[in-house]
């Protein structure tokens, strides 16, 4: 086989599932990661459709059921606490199949799948490409430089690979609606019991979800914003900008304000898409949020980075290698999936900090009225109906295997 040495820059979710596939096929993965041990925090995410049958391949189905969230339900409450609408169950879960986890735990289960033939470099990161007819020479930040076969960034919305192999960010990367997005992990202080609540003004959402069996929570907060300090990448200036544009919200704002500083996995970046029209450059590639991040608004990132890792690998494997047929299949079987699932997440920041007073009293209103209708489980699949759709809108071909 052609190929044979893989690196993949990113160990979140598409590097350790594509590097998975790609051991289960014969090939020699390496992947770089720029933090320096497995990186906490962020939000729960959700794992459906044809990605639960990958889980299920993977034979890590009960790890993951083992470890998911299981949020009852959510409430929205007014400026002192008190609930104004309520619902159990929710959005993210929207059939029996699906499983909500968080991030990290997904994470580990994954690399933990590869197990010990999968070489990891943590505290480091890519920083040159030199491409010839056979192979890539890479520069790392801290590492000697070394050749490989192929590289495949799976390194997130800010991916160093496709900067270095495809361009300029700004190219590729499209903010939505101006919707910001940061999380990071609190102490259940409401002592929740696997529950979320909620908070809105004109622009801006605050929320805290209990986890790990409440043992901590996660809070959440979305807001809209045009504001020159919102390009620094400091966290301490992410964190003034954040205090400051909630600064007055009331509810439990201050108390997660106060909590901040001591977060170990403080987030804060803009709501945002990935383009390309192509995913492939000679011998590098793209897979996951890096080549066509949907944003979490979609509530489809990790499904599209797990089965972008799983048709990746399978088509290198049917190519014998040969990367330009099997990044030309790869890009043709999963651009249908991408462009569909990506679509959902357009339009969406409405409903996640309302622009208006009345926008906010509608959110309420039709969540209070939701939970009385007769026919809500009805509504719901209808109003869930296209998520359903583009979640299985991909047929997952059985790839040969070769033996490891």
């Amino acid at each position: 086989m052609r190929n044979r040495r893989i690196l993949i820059s990113g160990a979140g979710i598409a590097g350790p599932a594509l590097a998975y596939w790609l051991r289960r096929h014969g090939f020699d993965p390496t992947v770089v990661e720029r933090a320096p041990t497995p990186r906490r925090g962020g939000q729960a995410v959700d794992v459906r459709g044809v990605a639960i049958d990958l889980v299920e391949r993977m034979g890590i189905i009960d790890q993951v059921r083992a470890a998911q969230v299981g949020t009852k339900g959510m409430s929205l409450v007014n400026a002192t606490g008190k609930p104004v609408a309520s619902l159990e169950g929710g959005f993210g879960v929207i059939d029996d199949r699906d499983v909500e986890i968080l991030r990290e735990d997904l994470g580990g289960i994954l690399r933990e799948a590869g197990g010990s033939d999968v070489e990891y470099l943590f505290g480091d990161s890519i920083t040159a490409l030199t491409q010839d007819e056979i192979g890539v020479e890479v520069t790392f930040e801290r590492a000697g430089s070394r050749t490989f076969d192929l590289v495949i960034g799976a390194d997130g919305l800010h991916s160093g690979v496709r900067a270095l192999a495809f361009g300029e960010e700004s190219r590729f990367v499209h903010q939505l609606d101006d919707l910001y997005l940061a999380i990071f992990t609190t102490p259940n202080h409401l002592g929740l019991d696997h529950w979320q609540l909620g908070h809105s003004a004109p622009g801006l959402t605050a929320s805290i979800t209990s986890v790990r069996d409440d043992t901590e929570a996660r809070a959440v907060f979305f807001f809209t914003a045009k504001d020159p300090r919102l390009g620094d990448r400091d966290p301490h200036g992410q964190m003034r900008i954040l205090k400051d544009t909630f600064a007055g919200m009331g509810w439990e704002v201050p108390r997660l304000m106060d909590f901040m500083p001591d977060a170990p996995d403080f987030y804060f970046d803009t709501m945002s898409q990935v383009r390309m029209d192509s995913w492939s450059a000679g011998r590098v590639a793209l897979v996951g949020d890096a080549g066509y991040g949907a944003s979490p608004l979609s509530g489809q990132g990790t499904s599209l980075a797990l089965v972008g890792a799983y048709v990746l690998a399978g088509e290198l494997a049917a190519a014998d290698g040969d990367h330009p047929v099997a990044f030309a299949r790869y890009a043709e079987r999963m651009r249908n999936f991408v462009e569909l699932n990506q679509k959902l997440a357009l339009g969406a920041a409405k409903h996640l900090a309302p622009k208006t007073r009345a926008g906010v009293w509608l959110q309420r209103a039709n969540l209070r009225m939701l939970r009385h209708l007769p026919w809500k489980d009805a509504m719901i699949r209808a109003i869930t109906k296209e998520v359903r759709e583009a979640s299985v809108a991909i047929e997952l071909k059985d790839y040969r295997r070769v033996p490891a």
